[in-house]
């Protein structure tokens, strides 16, 4: 309980730091901490169910669209924190509702499942949209300034890392671990699975729905392949798994260097930078399961330093 109090102080420093970043009037660094703070909060989020239950959910493009499409459709008629707060609850009604039935699924078909909810809404809207109004997409004229933007995602970045650090500490915290571990035990222990997943996967959906809709105005045009972009959720659940979804700091920390290699790859090397995430999520499975945050460094170090004295060849004395 001491560290995460000290990592919440940590925490709250950071973002009086990065609070005052608008302040330097550097766009760049701007955009690209907001790109980061983004991919924070959503692989925070996304740590926050997916980390102890060990479901992979692939839903978060999905949450993430509609809070972005709640903005479209709100912005000119709610003050932008109603906005937000909207697409928040966009998201959590429908992980609630479709929850009651994907989560009863585990391994693969989850998975799949998530992924194909996510494509099915996408295509729903790109449906409604062209039957109703002969046209796919929205534009946004009236938005809030690029500051408000950013302070309004590090405030929801903010939210995910406390509400990930108490939620785990509470009793449905340690709920949704023991039902990663062995979920009929933990059903035997008095724990409701269906409920504690349900709250979990609810809590995690509002975060990406907030997020969706707090930089919905970034692109001021939205469509749904822009904001249902499967590469949201590969990339999400590809920082938390990297950094280490069992630690705060793990989606963090790589949400922090994923951010700066898609700045500086994505654009003028983008095979070069799919090759290096294929090449990081295949190390990581294999070498790292529990994330460079959560891995035993110590230990393993203690390992390769015993097997490297046993395995160096005993040095003679010299012949008089």
């Amino acid at each position: 309980m001491k560290q995460d109090n000290v990592f919440l102080v940590a925490a709250a420093l950071a973002t009086l730091l990065l609070a005052a970043l608008p302040a330097l009037d550097a766009p760049f660094v701007q955009s690209l901490a907001l790109s980061c703070l983004m991919y924070a909060g959503l692989a925070v989020s996304w740590s926050l169910f997916s980390g102890p239950t060990r479901y992979l959910s692939l839903a978060t493009s999905a949450f993430f669209g509609l809070g972005a499409y709640c903005t479209a459709v709100g912005l000119a008629h709610l003050p932008w924190p109603l906005v937000v707060i909207a697409g928040g609850l966009a998201a959590t009604l429908f992980a609630f509702l479709i929850g009651l039935v994907v989560l009863k699924l585990r391994g693969a078909y989850f998975a799949v499942i998530t992924y194909g909810l996510g494509e099915l809404v996408k295509h729903t809207i790109t449906h409604v949209e062209k039957t109703w109004s002969g046209t796919v997409g929205r534009v946004m004229t009236e938005t809030p300034s690029s500051n408000v933007v950013y302070w309004s995602v590090l405030l929801i970045a903010l939210l995910a890392v406390v509400t990930y650090v108490r939620f785990g500490a509470s009793r449905y915290g340690h709920a949704l671990r023991g039902i990663g571990i062995d979920e009929e035990r933990a059903a035997t222990l008095g724990v409701n699975p269906m409920r504690v997943k349900l709250a979990g996967f609810c809590l995690s959906a509002w975060f990406a729905g907030a997020l969706g809709a707090a930089m919905a105005v970034r692109w001021t045009y939205i469509d749904p392949n822009t904001v249902f972009n499967p590469f949201i959720v590969f990339q999400t659940v590809l920082i938390s798994m990297v950094g280490g979804p069992l630690t705060v700091g793990g989606p963090l920390l790589g949400a922090l260097v994923f951010s700066l290699l898609s700045e500086f790859l994505r654009l003028s090397l983008p095979y070069l930078y799919m090759i290096l995430l294929g090449v990081l999520l295949i190390v990581s499975v294999l070498y790292l399961p529990d994330g460079i945050a959560g891995h035993d460094w110590r230990a393993m170090c203690t390992r390769v330093a015993r097997r490297w004295f046993k395995a160096a060849p005993a040095v003679e004395p010299p012949h008089e």
